[in-house]
Parts: structure tokens; sequence; C-alpha cells
């Protein structure tokens, strides 16, 4: 299978008309979020902390709008055929991208990962190395032509309005990196009886008895930030439950305009040979995860890629009743993943749907693997 055909694109000069995401969905807890368990029972893990994972991916954002386009269909419509079919029909065509975060008065420059090849040394903030692969010498050199060594800071973030700055060849004025505005605290969250302040007691099938007090992996998201996803559709302002706990968080659908101008022309700008994941990506098959997709053949298509350890990736598939499925455990390559290819390919949103997993809804759907040009990766 070839790579798809760069097509033209001043085909159209309206970037908001180009852009496959139109909206900004900004969600703001109202008290603390859920972080999902960790996966290895350890030391650690005993106090919820080894592996949590946050923020919610933006699987979690679909079955919030499923939920919410469900309660408006059934509002209009009490068929259950017809109700389906309605139903169905908005939902097919949804797209969503992220997490990211950003201030809750400037969410349009949102935080995205920091590329992997992008280093700031322990205990600063601003970027302190680039590093660009030496396609004659295969080797990662920073802009003094040398490997470095030392310790970095890990998981920060970059506000989308720097992206740029990181594209340009020559290295001047290095842009400045967050860490999460967010802390985990896992505290003990007790089901009470219906008619008294006690811990409901659970008579078991040999008259044995069991309380309801269990460990919450609580997140507290600092209150002057908020969580933001991209989507191609809207949903209404107002509080919804939100995650695996169904907290209650705010929510506000803001559209992308087209004063937006760096946002939108790097999601509808080519990405070309060398690009950045600000989104896990999932490839392969259900049964095994890969690094990249079958289709970019390691030797026809890919030069190299820059990652580091894979993260896990589940989420609820839906099912009748209360009780819903989870999908089969994948593991993700992690966003700031850098990869050179040796051809130029187009904008995320024009790959093809072959290279996306589909397990029920193709994983593209969930903005798998969304990538930004990031030319200043080659030397």
């Amino acid at each position: 299978m070839s790579l798809p055909e760069i097509k033209d694109m001043n085909a159209s000069t309206n970037l908001v008309d180009k852009s496959l995401f139109k909206y900004l969905i900004v969600i703001e807890p109202l008290g603390f979020l859920y972080g999902s368990a960790g996966r290895f029972l350890s030391p650690d893990n005993l106090v919820g902390r080894s592996g949590t994972s946050f923020p919610p991916s933006s699987a979690t954002l679909s079955g919030l709008f499923s939920a919410a386009y469900a309660q408006e269909e059934y509002e209009k419509e009490s068929d259950g055929d017809e109700l389906k079919k309605k139903l169905k029909a908005r939902l097919e065509p949804l797209y969503f991208a992220g997490p990211f975060w950003a201030k809750s008065d400037s969410p349009q420059n949102f935080y995205v990962p920091t590329p992997f090849n992008f280093l700031v040394n322990k205990g600063e903030e601003h970027i302190t190395f680039r590093l660009s692969r030496c396609v004659g010498c295969k080797k990662w050199l920073n802009q003094k032509g040398e490997s470095p060594t030392g310790k970095f800071e890990s998981e920060t973030w970059l506000a989308i309005e720097d992206w740029e700055k990181l594209q340009s060849i020559e290295w001047h004025n290095p842009p400045q990196v967050k860490k999460s505005p967010w802390k985990p605290i896992p505290h003990l969250h007790p089901q009470l009886r219906e008619d008294e302040r006690c811990v409901k007691i659970e008579t078991l099938e040999n008259n044995s008895e069991r309380g309801s007090l269990f460990l919450e992996n609580g997140v507290q998201l600092d209150p002057d930030y908020c969580l933001v996803y991209l989507s191609n559709e809207e949903i209404k302002d107002g509080w919804y439950r939100f995650g695996g706990e169904g907290h209650m968080v705010d929510v506000r659908c803001l559209q992308l305009k087209e004063s937006n101008k760096n946002l939108l022309k790097l999601l509808t700008d080519n990405v070309g040979k060398s690009f950045a994941l600000i989104t896990p990506a999932i490839w392969g098959s259900n049964r095994l995860s890969t690094r990249f997709p079958a289709e970019w053949d390691g030797d026809r298509y890919l030069e190299t890629l820059l990652t580091e350890r894979p993260s896990p990736f589940r989420y609820r598939l839906g099912g009748e009743g209360k009780t819903k499925r989870l999908s089969r455990g994948r593991y993700a390559v992690p966003p700031g993943t850098v990869y050179v290819l040796k051809e130029d390919i187009p904008p995320w949103q024009e790959w093809p749907d072959e290279w996306f997993p589909k397990e029920g809804p193709s994983l593209k759907r969930w903005g798998c693997g969304l990538a930004l040009p990031l030319p200043s990766a080659i030397a």
C-alpha cells in the first residue's frame, strides 16, 4: 500500500472550513475528578498512585457526547428503532482529540505534550536542547551537534501558540514549558446508609459481612485551569457526569475561530517527513500493539522514531445494562513521540482509515495519534 498523495491545501482560504476540528470542549470539574487505578500491585499502588491515568482520554469525552445525544434524541423520538437510527447517524461522524489543558481564561491557547526531542534541564522551565535527526550519521544530536547528557524533566507541556518556535531550524528564544496543574489525592470513600451516617454493610453468601469503604483515586485540578479537547461537533453548555466515577463537571463548547490561525494552520498543514504526536496513538491489531501503522513499512517509509515507554490504554465499550464491557487492554505510543519518515505525508485529518485500528468504532474517532508538523526534527 502506498502513502496517500498530498492534496493542494490552498483550494480553500478559510482555515475553519478546512479543519476537521471546529470546536474546543472546555471541562471544569465541580470538585474532584477520577484517575483510573494503577495497573500493578506494588507498595506505591497500595495508596492508588502507581500507574494512575489522568486526564481522561477522548474516549471518555465520546461517552459524554453519546449520553447527551441519546437524551436529546429520546426527548424527540420515543420509537426504539427510529431512535437508534437517528442516534447512530449523529454518533458515527464524531471525532475528538485530547486530552489537553489550559488556563480557564485562555482556553484557545491550550497546552499539548512537549515533543521528546526537546529536553528541559531538571528544575528549569525553558527548553535547553533541541535534538534533530542526523540522517547521514543516524543519530539524534542537539543544536551544537552533540549528544546531550544529564537529567531532564519529564511529562512537560507546551502552549500551542509556542509550537511555531519548535518548527524553526534556527534556535532562538526557546519556549517555556509547564508541569501538569493537577495532583492526585487518594482518599477513603464510604457508601453510607440512606437513613443514618453509617457505612453500608453487605451480607455475603457465606453469611459473612463486608463493608463498603473503598479507596478512591481522586484528582484535584487547580481551580484556575481546565481540561480541553478538540471536537468536530458541538454540545450544549451545562453540567454533565464525566469519567468512570461519574463526577460532575461544567462543560463549555467554544468555536474555533478564523482568528486562531496558528492552531488551524497546524491542524490543516501537511505534517511532512517529521512530526510529533500530541495524543496517544494505538497502532496494530486488537491483539498486537505496534509502534507505527503496518502501512508505514519500516524499510520503505519509516526512517526512525523517538519515543518512550508505552502507556496502557483501555476504555469502556458499551453493552446492555449497568455493567459495561471493557475493551481489550492495549498499549499506546505516548504523546510526544517524534516520527521521521522518508516521504512527506498529508495532515492527520487526511490519513487513511486503514492506518487506524477498528475495535467497534475506528480509533481515529478518538484522535488516535493526532500529529503536528515538526520539520526541525531533521537536521
